[in-house]
C-alpha cells in the first residue's frame, strides 16, 4: 500500500494543545462533563477538532517508551462495556474487510505467526487515571496491508465481541506504535483487559483502544455511527 507523506510541523501535539488552550476544551469533550453538553458541544466541534489534530498529527514519529522497571501492573483498571465476552480462542477468527481487495479471516494462530512487536507505554484513561503497561502484539498496519484496502480509504472501524464498537482515521491505525495486542506486560493478554485481541497505542485515549476485536472495516466515509462513546458526543479523534 502506498503511503503519501506529509510535511507536518515541528510543534508537538501536547505543545499544541497546552498552547492554544484545546487540551481543557479536549478534555471537557472527552467525557467528564453532563451528558447534554458533551452531546451538543461535542456534535457542533468536532469537525474542528478533527482537522486540527489530523494536521498537527505525525503518523509516522514513534511515541517515547518507558523501560521495564516502570512498568506499573496494578495501576491498569479494568473498565467493562457492558459485560467481558468468553471467545474460544481456538474457534476465533478476525474478520478484515469493508473497501479491501482482498477481505480476511484470520485465526489467531495466523495473527501470532506474524512479527511480535512488544512497547511499553502509558494507558491513558478519560476518566483521568493512567497506567505504565507492556503490550506485546501485531502492528495493525501488517493486518491491514495484507488487506490491500482501496486507495481511498481513510477509516476504520472496529467491532467487539461484547458490542462496542469504534472508528479511528488510517493514518492513527497505521502508526509503527498501534498493535492488536494478545500480552500484557509479557504475559498472554488475561480476557479481562480484551483477550485474544485488543487496540493498544500511546497516540489516543483508552475508549479508542477496543477490546475483544473481532471485525475491523476499513471505508472511505464514516457513517452516522463512529462509535459507542463518541456517539453520545465525545471528542472522535481523542489523540494524545
Amino acid at each position: 500500500m502506498n503511503l503519501i507523506r506529509i510535511n507536518r510541523p515541528q510543534l508537538s501535539r501536547r505543545d499544541f494543545l497546552k498552547f492554544s488552550g484545546f487540551s481543557s476544551m479536549s478534555f471537557l469533550l472527552g467525557g467528564c462533563g453532563a451528558p447534554i453538553f458533551e452531546d451538543v458541544v461535542g456534535k457542533l466541534s468536532e469537525p474542528l477538532n478533527q482537522q486540527l489534530e489530523t494536521f498537527i498529527f505525525n503518523a509516522q514519529k514513534p511515541v517515547p517508551e518507558f523501560s521495564a522497571r516502570e512498568i506499573q501492573p496494578e495501576a491498569l483498571l479494568i473498565n467493562s462495556f457492558r459485560y467481558t465476552p468468553i471467545i474460544d480462542q481456538e474457534k476465533y477468527r478476525l474478520i478484515i474487510d469493508g473497501e479491501v481487495n482482498n477481505p480476511l479471516s484470520l485465526s489467531l494462530a495466523e495473527i501470532q505467526s506474524l512479527p511480535l512487536t512488544s512497547m511499553i507505554i502509558r494507558h491513558v484513561c478519560v476518566e483521568g487515571w493512567a497506567a505504565i503497561v507492556q503490550w506485546g502484539g501485531v502492528r495493525l498496519r501488517e493486518i491491514v496491508a495484507l488487506a490491500q484496502p482501496y486507495k481511498n480509504v481513510r477509516y476504520v472501524y472496529f467491532q467487539s465481541g461484547d458490542g462496542y464498537y469504534s472508528s479511528w482515521d488510517i493514518a492513527s491505525a497505521l502508526h509503527p506504535q498501534t498493535l492488536l495486542a494478545y500480552q500484557k506486560n509479557g504475559e498472554p493478554l488475561p480476557v479481562e483487559n480484551g483477550a485474544p485481541l485488543r487496540l493498544a497505542s500511546p497516540i489516543k485515549l483508552g475508549y479508542k483502544q477496543s477490546k475483544w476485536v473481532t471485525k475491523i472495516t476499513l471505508v472511505s466515509q464514516l457513517s452516522l455511527f463512529k462509535g459507542y462513546w463518541e456517539d453520545k458526543g465525545y471528542e472522535w479523534f481523542a489523540g494524545l
